[in-house]
């Protein structure tokens, strides 16, 4: 097999994997939350704390991966977690019991994880290994196909299927997604060599980075929460939207789907830094948009530039993290999404709460908006400290640890 189609045959094994844990498995939740709510006495603050629980799972498998260094372990672990998407989408639709919903949302996000952490680690040592470009926005337009896929199903299904049936399609469309995602995805290799015997060698940014990185990325996931949570119940109750929020959550996908190469692109010309803090400021006037301006032009155009910033967002920050530690990428992607899943079990937590309480979004709306603001800053202090950090490495010649 030649290089160049190995390396697309790898890739789309991590599209089709994203498609599955994230679309499927994750995202779908959020088009059938109106459905569930009608047709299944699903509460207001059951939804927020579903969601909570949902990335609960999320972070407690980004525990994991931080943990792990062994690659032979992580593949395992990411074939099991394509597997338990499939069976957390079909238990959802198996019961009316929250309890159990709650535990098939944990479980979710525990592939939900696997996916996105195990898996685009194994790839960025892949595409490494092979001295292919370290870039991973090809590979994470699965996160927006899958958002645009479940968008789109839900609004085809919803005629002729219930809330139940629609679980069921899901699982059926996972397993056709899980032969690809398993089978295209080639064995580890554990040597530290590339394939043109080069050695491989990490090169992490000093403790003081790493700690304003974090506070950053916590802050970008409070921020990309909130909207991917709740988007399509927010559209739906504000004047003359009814109805319109399953379109606006397409508009997120379809924003998102050639986002991250987009934004590898950007990172090119501006560097890294410069790329996040103009996806964080983009994402700002995204999420509120369909809040201070309102009518479903500004709700599509806040939809279009939230779906094509906040994975924008996630697509750097990790492949930095994979370039900081080329030998074990997955390891500082984990402790990155410790601080983003952080975020993403308090957001819905407290934009559930806010809603009941206020009967509406919007406050949890401009709750995130105001995160995003201090995360944007955080950013610009990041750049300071990398310069402070290369004038040490220059002064002293060594690498800053």
């Amino acid at each position: 097999m030649s290089e160049q189609r190995a390396r697309i045959k790898v890739l789309s094994a991590g599209i089709f994997s994203l498609i599955l844990v994230l679309g499927v498995a994750r995202f779908s939740y959020t088009p059938l939350l109106p459905l569930m709510q009608q047709q299944a006495g699903l509460g207001v603050a059951a939804a927020g704390w579903l969601a909570a629980i949902n990335y609960a799972g999320y972070l407690s498998g980004a525990i994991i991966a931080s943990l792990i260094s062994d690659l032979v372990l992580k593949d395992r672990l990411y074939r099991i977690g394509m597997v338990l998407a499939i069976v957390s989408t079909a238990v959802m639709g198996l019961t009316t019991d929250v309890t159990i919903w709650a535990l098939s949302r944990y479980v979710a996000g525990l592939s939900s994880a696997a996916g996105m952490l195990l898996g685009t680690g194994l790839i960025m040592n892949w595409l490494i290994r092979h001295n292919h470009r370290s870039e991973l926005g090809i590979h994470f337009a699965g996160i927006g196909l899958g958002i645009a896929g479940c968008a789109a199903a839900v609004t085809l299904f919803s005629p002729w299927l219930d809330w139940r049936q629609q679980w069921f399609a899901f699982t059926a469309l996972g397993c056709l997604l899980l032969v690809p995602a398993l089978r295209w995805l080639p064995k580890p290799d554990q040597s530290g060599l590339t394939t043109s015997a080069q050695q491989m060698q990490d090169n992490p940014p000093s403790p003081l980075y790493l700690r304003i990185f974090m506070a950053a990325y916590f802050c970008a996931g409070f921020g990309y929460v909130v909207s991917a949570t709740f988007i399509v119940a927010i559209v739906n109750k504000l004047p003359g939207l009814a109805g319109q929020g399953n379109l606006v959550f397409l508009a997120i996908g379809i924003g998102a789907a050639p986002a991250c190469i987009n934004w590898d692109f950007i990172a090119r010309r501006t560097g890294d830094l410069n790329a996040l803090i103009l996806a964080a400021v983009l994402q700002i006037v995204g999420i509120l948009l369909p809040v201070m301006v309102g009518g479903l032009v500004a709700a599509l155009f806040g939809a279009l530039l939230f779906g094509g910033t906040f994975i924008g967002m996630v697509s750097l920050v990790l492949s930095m993290a994979g370039r900081y530690y080329p030998t074990r990428p997955a390891k500082m992607m984990g402790k990155m999404t410790l601080s983003y899943g952080a975020a993403q079990i308090i957001g819905p937590a407290i934009t559930g709460s806010l809603a009941s309480h206020l009967g509406s979004y919007n406050a949890g709306l401009y709750f995130a908006a105001a995160v995003m603001a201090v995360g944007t800053l955080l950013l610009l202090g990041l750049k300071v400290v990398e310069r402070r950090d290369a004038a040490v490495k220059t002064q002293l010649g060594i690498r800053v640890l």
